[in-house]
């Protein structure tokens, strides 16, 4: 164990590395969005189909008899 301060220091080529990356991926994303945003500005309107009708079932199940 030390009690001395410790000092880290960056690396300049890692950070560029990561810009050239963030802006990669940054650039991909855009990309992707601008897709998706076609898409949704380019999809029909579809109409509902009208409610069911009221359907009546009847399930078949036998009462118990009483004992009289």
């Amino acid at each position: 164990m030390t009690n001395e301060q410790l000092e880290l220091g960056f690396r300049r080529e890692q950070t560029l590395e990561c810009s050239a990356r963030c802006e990669k991926r940054m650039t991909r994303a855009a990309w992707w969005f601008a897709q998706m945003r076609e898409v949704v500005n380019s999809a029909m309107d579809w109409q509902p189909n009208p409610p069911a009708r009221p359907e009546q079932s009847w399930l078949g199940l036998s009462h118990p008899r009483h004992p009289a």
